[in-house]
C-alpha cells in the first residue's frame, strides 16, 4: 500500500483545472505528478498556476517519463478511450471521463484490458457516489421490487448554450473553457447523448446492476449546431423489459439537473429523483420504503469520484471494486441510439 498516490491527467482542460485538478491537489495523500494537454501556452497557464513540476503536450512521452500510480482522462469525448488505453497500458489504474468511449466495442475493449491487467478502472458518473444511490442499487438487487419489467430514465440541463456550440454561461470566469469541438460538432461525439445523458445511464446501469439492452430506437431533436438537443429513445432490454429514454438541453439556465429513474417490477416500483430529492419504494403487497435525501445532495458531486479513484491508487480499494464504475451499459445503449437516429430504424446493441 503506498503512502502517497501519484496521479496524472491526460487532456487537462476546462473540466480538470476546474475540478480534478484542484481536489487532487488537495486531498492529503495524493501528488498531481503531470499533466498532459495540447497546445504550448495553455499547458504553461496551467504549470504556473497550479505549480505542477511536469507538462507534456504527448500524453505517452508523459506516462514514459513519469512514474504514476493512476491517471485521470478528461480529453475529449472522441479520445477518451485510446487515452485510457493507453494509461492502461503503461500500467496505472485509470480514471475516464464520461463518456468513457464513443462505440460500445471501445468500451467493452477498455474493461477488458482493465480486468486482464487487474487495475481499476472506473467512470466518474457524477452521481453515482452518492449514500442514497447505494440503497437504491441494494434494494433492487435484494429484489424488493422483483424482476424489472419497465424502465424510465430522464435527464434533462440548463446547457442550452453548451450544446448550440456557444460559450457555457457558468464558465466566464474558469481559467479555460468548454470548446464546442468537444461538445457541439456534428460527427465528433458531440450532442447531448453523448454529454450528458451519459450520466443518467449510467446511474440506470448503476442501480440496476447492469440491466443489458439489446435493441434500441432512437429519435432527435437538434440544436442550432446541428448536434441533438433532444435525445427520445425506446429500448428493449435481454430480459424483455421495455425502457423509454429521455433527454433535454434546454432547462432555462439557474434551474437544476434534473434525473428522474423509475423501475417497475414485478413486485413493485423504485422512484428515483434527484431534482425533488426524493427515493421511494412502493410494492404490490403495501409494503415499502423511503430515504430522506439531505436538501442539496440532489446536485452532481464532482469530488467524492476523484477521492474514490484515490483510494484505488493507495490501495485502499481493489480493482473489482470500481467493476460497477466502469460500466459499459451506458455506452452499449449510447452507440445503438445514435445509429438508430442516423439510419431511422431499430438498432441491436
Amino acid at each position: 500500500m503506498t503512502a502517497t498516490a501519484r496521479i496524472g491527467i491526460i487532456g487537462a482542460g476546462w473540466w480538470a483545472a476546474f475540478n480534478h485538478i484542484p481536489v487532487v491537489q488537495a486531498h492529503p495523500q495524493a501528488e498531481l505528478a503531470a499533466v498532459s494537454r495540447l497546445g504550448a501556452a495553455e499547458l504553461r497557464t496551467l504549470l504556473d498556476r497550479f505549480a505542477i513540476g511536469y507538462g507534456s503536450e504527448d500524453a505517452a512521452q508523459m506516462l514514459r517519463d513519469v512514474k504514476l500510480d493512476g491517471v485521470i482522462v478528461a480529453s475529449p469525448h472522441t479520445q477518451h478511450a485510446a487515452h485510457a488505453l493507453l494509461a492502461l497500458q503503461a500500467g496505472c489504474h485509470v480514471m475516464v471521463e464520461k463518456p468513457a468511449a464513443t462505440t460500445a466495442s471501445d468500451a467493452r475493449r477498455l474493461q477488458q484490458e482493465a480486468a486482464r491487467r487487474n487495475l481499476g478502472l472506473m467512470v466518474p458518473h457524477a452521481w453515482n457516489h452518492k449514500a442514497y444511490v447505494a440503497t437504491a442499487r441494494a434494494w433492487v438487487a435484494d429484489g424488493r421490487i422483483g424482476e424489472i419489467r419497465h424502465v424510465i430514465c430522464q435527464m434533462a440541463s440548463p446547457l442550452v448554450d453548451l450544446f448550440a456550440g456557444e460559450p457555457m454561461l457558468e464558465t466566464a470566469e474558469h481559467l479555460f473553457r468548454p470548446p464546442p469541438s468537444t461538445w457541439a460538432t456534428p460527427g465528433a461525439a458531440g450532442g447531448y447523448g453523448w454529454g450528458q445523458l451519459t450520466h443518467g445511464l449510467g446511474l440506470l446501469a448503476f442501480i440496476t446492476s447492469e440491466l443489458a439492452a439489446a435493441e434500441v430506437t432512437a429519435l432527435a431533436g437538434m440544436s442550432p449546431a446541428q448536434v441533438d438537443y433532444y435525445d427520445a429513445a425506446s429500448v428493449r432490454f435481454g430480459n424483455g423489459a421495455t425502457g423509454v429514454i429521455s433527454g433535454s438541453a434546454t432547462v432555462p439556465k439557474g434551474s437544476p439537473f434534473q434525473l428522474d429513474i423509475r423501475l417497475f417490477g414485478s413486485q413493485g416500483m423504485l422512484l428515483l429523483d434527484t431534482e425533488r430529492e426524493r427515493l421511494e419504494l412502493r410494492r404490490h403487497d403495501g409494503g415499502g420504503d423511503s430515504l430522506a435525501i439531505a436538501p442539496g445532495d440532489g446536485t452532481p458531486d464532482g469530488v467524492a469520484p476523484v477521492h474514490r479513484f484515490i483510494e484505488l491508487c493507495l490501495g485502499q480499494r481493489t480493482p473489482a471494486e470500481m467493476r460497477p464504475w466502469g460500466s459499459v451499459t451506458d455506452i452499449e445503449i449510447l452507440d445503438a441510439m445514435y445509429r438508430s437516429m442516423a439510419s431511422g430504424q431499430s438498432e441491436t446493441v
